[in-house]
């Protein structure tokens, strides 16, 4: 083969956790008799709440395909890269084994959120529930001692949100000393690394949810509100992000040298439900990157996620730019063109035969 497949998960595969009938048939023309895919294939989530491996054993089942982890990127996968980081002590936020996450990634002094708030109760007190002693707090938390924080690493929505918005504030505020007061002259603040930018995402529900975009959208006003300044962001990571499409190729790559395929990989078919990640973000890579890579990046639109052919931008933009609403986040810039997709197909069956037929590709 001589071209390869980017699938996006969530609203293209499953809706939370039910999956899109047409996913199993498409994989069951992806793979020969013996379970062995006949195309370098990457799924590439934005979700950053679990391990490859997890995610990879959740694919498989619903697929009924075999899945490894080296087929599977997630939104926080490119921070392996981020090595100057790897040694220091890092705030983590998000949900799920946080942890476990940051150490396969190379973090070796991860500190979650919930670990900063035990360690500092005083600073948590929008829930009148969980406030501390203060008395108690105020002498034994003098004594705890915490690593300076010199990076805070965003993996994914929170569950409370009024903890992490607190305490992330308070060490962007406190060069990293949360607890002590607050000093608006250290700007810019310490890094800030981001994984998942998306404003929604589809579930079961009918209407898209609130995604780790809208959290950032929080996180940023509540920074400006209070010193009038722009949080800025060391590296944002996930779709439409250029380092998202860099790595996705690399691993796309690594599976055709793997399976000693000596055709080049000319074409990428990013396959994807939302016009402010997958399709702005394959024509991103498309526009400004293919050049410098070796392969072309093609978008191809499903219509079983977020993506609604009667309610999106429309597709001619030309004479509604001032009309179309952005979901994509702040530090991206609207093109029209590049949240119009290469192709649109009912769902991800139909995309899977239109790259057969555009590629001349005969399992």
């Amino acid at each position: 083969p001589s071209f390869g497949f980017l699938f996006d998960i969530d609203g293209v595969l499953v809706r939370g956790k039910t999956p899109i009938p047409a996913a199993r048939t498409a994989f069951q023309k992806l793979v020969d008799s013996q379970g062995q895919f006949l195309v370098p294939v990457v799924f590439v989530t934005n979700a950053g709440n679990c391990l490859r491996q997890k995610k990879a054993d959740q694919l498989s089942h619903l697929l009924g395909v075999p899945i490894s982890q080296d087929q599977v990127m997630m939104s926080h996968s490119p921070l392996r890269m981020f090595k100057r980081y790897h040694k220091k002590c890092v705030l983590v936020s998000g949900q799920g084994p946080l942890l476990d996450i940051a150490q396969d990634l190379g973090f070796c002094q991860p500190i979650t959120i919930d670990t900063l708030r035990e360690k500092r109760p005083l600073l948590d007190a929008v829930d009148h529930d969980r406030r501390p002693n203060v008395l108690w707090s105020v002498k034994n938390s003098m004594t705890v001692v915490i690593v300076v924080l010199t990076a805070v690493v965003l993996f994914g929505e929170p569950v409370r949100w009024e903890t992490s918005l607190q305490l992330i504030i308070d060490v962007l505020l406190t060069s990293g000393y949360p607890g002590n007061p607050y000093e608006q002259e250290n700007y810019p603040h310490i890094p800030v690394l981001a994984c998942n930018m998306d404003l929604m995402w589809v579930a079961e529900a009918q209407s898209p949810r609130f995604g780790h975009g809208t959290f950032m959208v929080c996180l940023e006003n509540i920074y400006k509100k209070i010193t009038g300044k722009d949080l800025k962001y060391e590296a944002l990571m996930g779709k439409p992000s250029r380092l998202t499409y860099q790595y996705a190729e690399h691993l796309i790559r690594a599976q055709a040298l793997q399976r000693s395929w000596e055709q080049p990989i000319l074409t990428l078919y990013a396959v994807g439900d939302n016009l402010m990640t997958d399709v702005y973000g394959a024509n991103l890579w498309e526009k400004e990157l293919a050049s410098a890579a070796a392969a072309h990046c093609r978008s191809v639109l499903v219509c079983t996620g977020v993506y609604n052919p009667h309610t999106e931008v429309p597709l001619d933009t030309r004479d509604s730019i001032t009309e179309a609403v952005f979901h994509g986040h702040r530090d991206f810039r609207f093109d029209p063109g590049l949240v119009e997709p290469d192709h649109i197909v009912p769902d991800v069956d139909a995309a899977v035969d239109l790259v057969f037929q555009l590629e001349n590709f005969a399992p």
